[in-house]
């Protein structure tokens, strides 16, 4: 057999121009329940290592397990909100393996019997002409409850992973925290655009999560984190949706284990088309195995030879009683649905004003919730707009995070952005003066006032003081004050810079544009 370099990679073009993509995302979601699945212990994050544990989640001798009814409920609404089919009887299992995280060596989980099955989740990616959106259905398998794993510290070494450390530590607090594991069918038919699909699906789930209110999808903290699956089989033709193309058997699959920003599922996902086309094209075949992804080199390396269900060995969880869902109850739950995301951000777009192009970028930049709470604070949507794809966006690209996740880790909110613009609008800043305020809001000096006040930032309210420099400048500028005399009125921003700079920016330049075509004759 012909190996190939674990790092070797065909360019994308050349590896789509061969091969058509086959993908299977699994994306497993803590609930944000007071307790955890089976016993009684707090799920607070970041609390002092095995300090939120007892011998339920410890898998002691004679603990039993109590599930948590919560748990069920968002695990229903969670299925209904992704149009699935409710089982009217289903019961845990016991998945059978030895990890240093997994205190009982086995995970409760649910097999052939899931809770939620048989649904769908409807994306929309950019149409490729620039216009408008196009629609993919994502077929979802099965949506099923489970046990979160522990938590493995490798410590010494440079990668934070067990090759080359010196020893490692293991916090139970995670074990135990109830997961939904939501899995689809195989994603065919996307070609090309297999990695915006995939990014556009993560990033419409973690929307309806949000409003379903049932976890705080923070991905940067692995209470959301995606398992991209991925092989390749032989192009039948320049059509991904085809019978011909269909009808072709599916190549063996990796598997991209907890993949945790939408930017990285992307890149997951082009990065294994792009290794397994080498692997391909060089005569080699693709091990079924996980791997891992680098978000500093953009690469998977290889991490294990990948289970099958049987080696699993599931039977059924013999401390739990099967659960039941009265149809009465996920009816009553049906009415607790919120509005879809999508829907809901087209009545927001109409709301707003935006055109398409401005909705896509909001779309894009992940500042939907952001845009509406601002809104809501006092700001007018395009304000609200202009402030949060501006400089916050432009940083929170740069560190590869969601505009969301980096406003909460700089402490800068809705009120804020809506406070700073209702100082443009008082007059108090103008547009240059506001953009400092922020980046001094983003740096940690305070929020928009006390940003102003300290770096001394204020319009100059005094008009004698603004007609004096524009005096002085259009004395200074003669040939440039006969040009507005004579009709050029476009002239008058090379002295309106001239004022704004005698002023030390602290003058409101329409109004010395009103001021300077006024003492021209040209007003």
């Amino acid at each position: 057999m012909t190996t190939t370099r674990d790092d070797a990679v065909l360019g994308y073009d050349e590896a789509l121009a061969q091969f058509d993509p086959v993908m299977g995302l699994e994306v497993h979601v803590e609930l944000g329940t007071a307790t955890k699945m089976f016993c009684g212990c707090a799920t607070t994050f970041g609390a002092e290592p095995n300090t939120q544990v007892c011998p339920v989640c410890l898998g002691l001798p004679g603990a039993l397990p109590v599930v948590n009814a919560k748990g069920v409920e968002s695990a229903i609404r969670i299925g209904l909100a992704l149009n699935c089919q409710i089982a009217d009887w289903c019961r845990f299992a016991r998945k059978n393996y030895f990890y240093p995280d997994m205190p009982k060596n086995f995970q409760t989980s649910q097999y052939d019997e899931p809770i939620a099955f048989d649904g769908y989740l409807d994306v929309e990616i950019p149409a490729e002409s620039g216009e408008g959106t196009e629609t993919y259905r994502v077929e979802i398998e099965r949506a099923h409850m489970e046990e979160d794993t522990g938590k493995s510290l490798h410590v010494g070494g440079s990668t934070g992973r067990i090759q080359g450390a010196e020893f490692s530590l293991v916090d139970y607090n995670r074990a135990g925290i109830p997961l939904i594991e939501i899995v689809t069918k195989p994603l065919v038919g996307a070609g090309h655009r297999a990695p915006e699909v995939a990014k556009a699906y993560v990033s419409a789930l973690r929307d309806l999560l949000r409003a379903l209110d049932v976890s705080d999808v923070k991905m940067e903290q692995g209470s959301m984190r995606c398992d991209v699956n991925l092989s390749l089989r032989p192009k039948a033709g320049e059509d991904p949706t085809s019978d011909a193309q269909l009808a072709v058997p599916m190549g063996t699959r990796t598997e991209t284990k907890n993949v945790n920003s939408l930017r990285s599922v992307e890149g997951a996902v082009r990065f294994e088309v792009c290794r397994h086309a080498a692997v391909l094209t060089s005569g080699g075949s693709i091990l079924q195995e996980t791997r891992h992804w680098h978000e500093d080199t953009g690469i998977t390396t290889s991490g294990r030879e990948k289970s099958d269900a049987e080696d699993y060995r599931y039977f059924p969880e013999p401390d739990l009683v099967p659960v039941a869902p009265d149809a009465a109850w996920v009816e009553e739950l049906r009415a607790t649905l919120p509005e879809p995301p999508a829907q809901r951000r087209k009545r927001l777009q109409g709301e707003w004003g935006y055109s398409d192009l401005e909705m896509r970028d909001v779309l894009n930049a992940g500042a939907v919730e952001l845009i509406e709470e601002t809104v809501a604070a006092g700001a007018t949507p395009q304000a609200a707009r202009k402030w949060w794809l501006g400089e916050p966006a432009r940083r929170a690209n740069t560190q590869a995070t969601d505009l969301v996740t980096y406003a909460d880790q700089v402490g800068l909110t809705p009120s804020q952005v809506a406070e700073l613009e209702s100082m443009v609008v008082a007059g108090r800043l103008n547009d240059k003066m506001a953009r400092q305020v922020l980046e001094g809001v983003l740096d940690g000096e305070g929020g928009p006032t006390q940003v102003a006040d300290a770096r001394g930032l204020e319009l100059v309210q005094d008009d004698s003081a603004l007609e004096g420099a524009v005096e002085k400048v259009i004395a200074d500028n003669p040939d440039i004050a006969e040009k507005i005399r004579g009709g050029k009125v476009q002239a008058a921003g090379a002295l309106i810079g001239q004022v704004m700079k005698e002023m030390k920016g602290q003058a409101d330049a329409g109004k010395a544009r009103e001021m300077i075509l006024a003492k021209l004759g040209a007003a």
